[in-house]
C-alpha cells in the first residue's frame, strides 16, 4: 500500500509547532526563577522546532487527511522527532554554562557534574525521550544540581507526554474533519468522551489539568515544598516519575508524603472516560468498570505478595514500613509512575531478591487501564489474552455448529470479534517480548557481567513500559550502546510497538529491501 508522505509531513509539522509552544512557555519559567542565562537556550530551541514545524506544515498544507497507515507513521515519526528536538534545551543550556557568553546579571552558575552530563548529545536525547514518553529514567545523577528551568522542562515533557503530543496538537491546532481521530488512535488511544474527537481531547485536558492541580494541593498539604509539589504533581498524575531529588519521594523520609503520593499514581492509572463519569457523580464506575475494578484488584494482590516477600526476607525494620514500601513500589511500578522510596539494587550489588524484583517486572509488564496515562500491555489486553486463551481451549470441546460468545466486562463478543481482538492482543504481546529480549541482549553484551540478570531485565522492562524505576544500572556511566537501546525501548513502549513496526516497514519498502 502506498504511503502518502505529504500527509505525514504536514501532520509532523503541526505536532512540532505544538512542541515549540511548550518551549516558549518554558522561557517564562526561566525568567520567573531569575535564570536569565537559560532564556537563549529555550528561545533557540523554540525557534528551531518552530521553523521545522512551520516549513513542513506549510509545504504540505494541501495534503489529504491521513489514513490509518499515514497516521501510524506520523505517530512514530513525530514521537521520534519530538524526543530528538526536545533534547536541545538540555544540550544548549549545558553548553551555555560552559561558554558563559553573557553578562554577570544573567546569573550564569558554575558548571556542576550533573548539568555537565548534558554536554553529550546522546545523554540529552535520552533525557528528552524519557520525559516525553513518560518513562522517568534519567541521566541526571543529582537532580538537585540541575537549574530549575531544566527541572521544569523535564517535568513539563512528562506532563505533556502523559496524554501525548498528538493529543496536545489536536487540542490546540486541529479542526473537525481534519483526520484528527485517525491521528488520535495512532497514539494508542481509542476512548471517546464526546462524539467529536476535538471535544473529547479538550475534555481530557480539562480533567487532566484538574487532577494535576488537585495533586499539587495534596502534596503541599502534607508538607512538600511548593516547587517540589508542582513538579511531582505534574509527573505523578502523568505517571512519569521524574523528580527534583536524586532519592525521588524517598528524599523526604515522610510516611505521610509517601501515602499521599499513592492515590495520585492510582488516579493516573484510571482511564479518562471513567474520570469523566466519576466527576459527573457516577461513582459506581469505581467498581462497575472492568479495567478500573482490576486496577484496584491487581494493585492489592501485588502489594500483598510483595509485602510477603520483603517481610519474609526481613529487609525492613517493621511490618508497617515493609507494607508501605511494598504498596508504594508496586503501585509505582504497575502505574508506570516510577517514583521510588526504596533501593531495588545498586547495579552490581543485590538489595532486593530476585523474587521481589521479578514481581515488580510483572507489574510493569501489565500496566494499568487503557485510556489512562500508563504504558505497558494494559489490563484490558491482559484480560483479553487470558479469557481469550481459555475461550480457545474450551472451543475444542464444543461442536463446530456451536454459537460461541465471550463476555469481557459489559461487552459480549461474537466469534469474529473475539478472534480480531485476541489476535491484536497476541501480536502486541509477542512483539513486546521480542523488543524486550533484544534490549536485554544488548545490555548483557554492553554491560559488565557483574550485573545480575534480573536487574538487567528490570531496567529494560522499566524503559519499555515507560516506568522509570531502576536497579542501579541506568545512569550516565552506561555504555553508549546500552543508552541507545533503552532510548529505542522507551520509544517503542510508548507507542505500543505497532506504529514503530509500520514505520520501519514503510522505510524498508521505500528502499526496496523486500525484493529478492
Amino acid at each position: 500500500m502506498k504511503v502518502h508522505l505529504r500527509a505525514v509531513g504536514r501532520d509532523v509539522g503541526r505536532i512540532l509547532q505544538a512542541v515549540s509552544l511548550m518551549l516558549m512557555v518554558s522561557i517564562g519559567v526561566a525568567v520567573i526563577n531569575q535564570e536569565y542565562y537559560a532564556v537563549p537556550a529555550f528561545a533557540i530551541s523554540a525557534l528551531v522546532v518552530a521553523v521545522i514545524g512551520v516549513v513542513l506544515s506549510r509545504l504540505y498544507r494541501d495534503a489529504e487527511p491521513p489514513g490509518k497507515l499515514e497516521a501510524m507513521i506520523t505517530a512514530a515519526s513525530a514521537w521520534g522527532a519530538t524526543g530528538l528536538l526536545g533534547g536541545l534545551p538540555f544540550l544548549l543550556l549545558a553548553w551555555t554554562i560552559v561558554l558563559d557568553p553573557f553578562p554577570v546579571w544573567t546569573q550564569t552558575p558554575p558548571l556542576n557534574e550533573t548539568t555537565a552530563i548534558f554536554l553529550h548529545p546522546l545523554d540529552a536525547l535520552f533525557e528528552s525521550m524519557s520525559g516525553f514518553t513518560g518513562t522517568g529514567l534519567t541521566m541526571a545523577a543529582v537532580e538537585e544540581e540541575l537549574p530549575r528551568s531544566l527541572q521544569w522542562w523535564r517535568s513539563f515533557t512528562e506532563w505533556i507526554g502523559g496524554v501525548g503530543v498528538i493529543v496536545l496538537t489536536v487540542a490546540i491546532l486541529a479542526r473537525p474533519g481534519s483526520g484528527s481521530f485517525t491521528l488520535y488512535e495512532s497514539e494508542a488511544r481509542s476512548e471517546k468522551i464526546h462524539p467529536s474527537i476535538v471535544s473529547t481531547v479538550q475534555e481530557i485536558w480539562k480533567i487532566y489539568f484538574g487532577l494535576t492541580v488537585g495533586s499539587i494541593l495534596l502534596f503541599v498539604a502534607v508538607g512538600m515544598p511548593l516547587w517540589d509539589a508542582i513538579n511531582h504533581g505534574m509527573t505523578g498524575i502523568a505517571t512519569g516519575g521524574f523528580s527534583v531529588h536524586a532519592d525521588s519521594i524517598g528524599h523526604y523520609g515522610s510516611p505521610l508524603i509517601e501515602y499521599a503520593v499513592v492515590p495520585v499514581m492510582v488516579a493516573g492509572s484510571i482511564a479518562f472516560p471513567i474520570h469523566y463519569l466519576i466527576f459527573k457523580g457516577e461513582l459506581h464506575n469505581f467498581y462497575s468498570d472492568l479495567q478500573t475494578r482490576w486496577v484496584f484488584i491487581w494493585f492489592s494482590i501485588g502489594t500483598v505478595a510483595l509485602t510477603g516477600i520483603l517481610y519474609t526476607n526481613g529487609q525492613y525494620e517493621s511490618f508497617e514500613e515493609t507494607f508501605r514500601i511494598a504498596l508504594f513500589q508496586f503501585v509505582s511500578a504497575t502505574s508506570n509512575a516510577g517514583f521510588g522510596t526504596a533501593t531495588v539494587g545498586t547495579g552490581t550489588g543485590q538489595v532486593w531478591s530476585a523474587g521481589a524484583t521479578l514481581l515488580m517486572c510483572l507489574g510493569m509488564l501489565t500496566g494499568a487501564a487503557a485510556g489512562s496515562t500508563v504504558s505497558g500491555l494494559k489490563l484490558i489486553r491482559v484480560i483479553t489474552l487470558i479469557k481469550g486463551t481459555v475461550w480457545q481451549i474450551k472451543s475444542v470441546f464444543l461442536p463446530e455448529s456451536a454459537v460461541r460468545y465471550l463476555q469481557i466486562g459489559e461487552r459480549r463478543l461474537n466469534e469474529q470479534q473475539v478472534q480480531r481482538e485476541y489476535t491484536e492482543a497476541t501480536v502486541v504481546f509477542v512483539l513486546w517480548l521480542l523488543f524486550l529480549a533484544i534490549g536485554v541482549s544488548v545490555l548483557l553484551q554492553s554491560l559488565s557481567p557483574a550485573h545480575p540478570l534480573e536487574y538487567v531485565i528490570f531496567d529494560v522492562m522499566s524503559a519499555q513500559s515507560n516506568v522509570g524505576l531502576d536497579s542501579g544500572i541506568t545512569g550516565p556511566d552506561m555504555p553508549a550502546p546500552a543508552k541507545a537501546m533503552l532510548i529505542l525501548n522507551m520509544w517503542v513502549g510508548r507507542l505500543e510497538i505497532i506504529p514503530i513496526a509500520v514505520l520501519l516497514g514503510s522505510i524498508f519498502g521505500h528502499l526496496n529491501m523486500y525484493q529478492q
